[in-house]
């Protein structure tokens, strides 16, 4: 099943359960989905791979968002972002941990041969493509730069 049908399953769920929060989020994931559709030069339904790197992005604009909110104490504008960060997380898959990114970041190091910092761009290529919706950017390019400067 397609994420696209899974959403609005989901929305009509909401609506009939009348939850506004849940029901705010998947309309908010379903219009993102319906922009990369409608993009030029979009195919017509969009593969797995695009449908995680655009709940991946929903979700980290949400955690921007959330810390903003809540390093100005706005509790109330926070509790909504958290709200939406978490029907999108039911979508993505789950998040590997510290270590076992540090260890997917090695052996990836490993296969691409890469020995210095300046075989950085290597890979991170590959490990953005391998982790991609189970590990957050950030994290997986500080380990890499941590595991290249040994």
């Amino acid at each position: 099943m397609s994420l696209k049908t899974q959403i609005d399953g989901d929305i009509k769920q909401a609506m009939l359960s009348k939850n506004s929060e849940r029901l705010r989020a998947l309309r908010a994931i379903k219009s993102l989905i319906l922009l990369a559709e409608s993009e030029k030069g979009a195919k017509a339904e969009l593969d797995q791979a695009a449908e995680m790197a655009i709940l991946t992005k929903a979700a980290k604009q949400r955690k921007d968002s959330l810390a903003i909110f809540e390093e100005q104490n706005r509790p109330d504008l926070a509790e909504k972002e958290q709200a939406e960060l978490d029907v999108i997380n039911e979508f993505l898959p789950k998040q590997l941990s510290e270590e076992e990114v540090k260890s997917e970041v090695a052996k990836i190091i490993a296969q691409v041969g890469a020995s210095s910092p300046q075989d950085m761009g290597k890979v991170m290529g590959a490990a953005t493509k391998a982790l991609a919706g189970k590990a957050d950017g950030k994290l997986i390019s500080t380990l890499v730069k941590e595991l290249l400067s040994k």
